[in-house]
């Protein structure tokens, strides 16, 4: 089996290289996407067509209710999913990532957590009632760590609180003595380089095409459903969305926002590409092609 992972920003063309590098290559996709996890949010998350899945297997698609969180976890347990049936077949996996947050949390790998016995679960969830006095309980016990955590970051406050009650430790005392093992090794990362003009262009395109599409319909859908709490509804498009079906938006200014806030994600999602990865290559689709080539024909 061999691998590579293919990154880049929103509506670069990622997905589409990756299909094709798929049929080229007989490799297998992974997707690391925050929004493509979850069935029934189709259009919002554009992940690929029925077609599109049916003509190569993907893995990290359609996978989670949206009631329900992702995490590294959940992508790890994908690609765990993907490898053994890479193996078992003869063929290569192609890593495309848009989340690509996850992709560097499994290239670099994962401290071991302890397991949580059940009066520390039991006492987290009692302490978790106020989140402010357990942000303030674990600043004074890691004042490093828990700088970088918001007070209301719930997600976070609660695994550095599990660690902290059951090891009776400074979480970064753990982290540093139980160091992370990579998940993903030998992979090189690709980066799709696109010209921002074009990006933006592409952006305000693709967004027309999902209110067309009944991106509002699939919304109204999803909130029926599910409600707004669960953290799939507060992603872009879903929650400018909300604000046209709460009347408080019209139509063209759903398009707008939606651009204009899907285009401020791409230049993080750039800027994180770029600065955080080890790239093999940073180039256009056609150029990347090539390397791929080097990485994934067989010899």
């Amino acid at each position: 089996m061999k691998q590579l992972a293919l990154i880049g920003s929103t509506a670069s063309g990622k997905s589409d290289l990756a299909l094709k590098l798929a049929e080229k290559y007989n490799a297998l996709i992974l997707s690391i996407d925050s929004l493509s996890i979850y069935k029934e949010i189709d259009i919002a998350s554009a992940k690929p067509t029925k077609g599109e899945l049916a003509k190569i297997e993907h893995f990290g698609v359609d996978r989670l209710n949206p009631d329900e969180n992702a995490s590294v976890m959940t992508f790890i347990d994908e690609y765990n999913r993907i490898c053994d049936q890479a193996i078992l077949n003869d063929k290569n996996v192609i890593i495309v990532g848009g989340s690509s947050f996850y992709l560097k949390s499994m290239i670099e790998g994962l401290s071991e957590i302890p397991d949580f016995s059940s009066d520390t679960l039991l006492k987290t969830k009692e302490m978790l009632c106020d989140l402010s006095e357990c942000h303030k309980l674990l600043s004074s016990v890691d004042p490093i760590s828990m700088g970088k955590i918001a007070p209301s970051d719930a997600y976070r406050i609660e695994k550095m609180l599990l660690i902290y009650l059951e090891t009776q430790t400074a979480p970064s005392e753990w982290f540093r003595t139980n160091p992370p093992s990579p998940i993903i090794t030998e992979c090189p990362v690709l980066h799709l380089d696109i010209d921002r003009t074009l990006l933006r262009d592409r952006i305000a395109l693709r967004t027309r095409k999902m209110v067309d599409a009944g991106l509002i319909d699939e919304v109204a859908e999803l909130e029926r459903k599910y409600g707004r709490v669960p953290n799939s509804m507060k992603a872009i498009g879903i929650i400018e969305t909300l604000e046209y079906l709460d009347g408080k938006i019209s139509k063209p200014e759903l398009i707008e926002l939606v651009s204009i806030h899907t285009g401020q994600l791409a230049k993080r999602q750039q800027t994180f590409n770029i600065h955080q990865f080890t790239l093999r290559a940073s180039a256009s689709s056609h150029e990347l092609e090539n390397i791929a080539d080097s990485i994934l024909k067989q010899r």
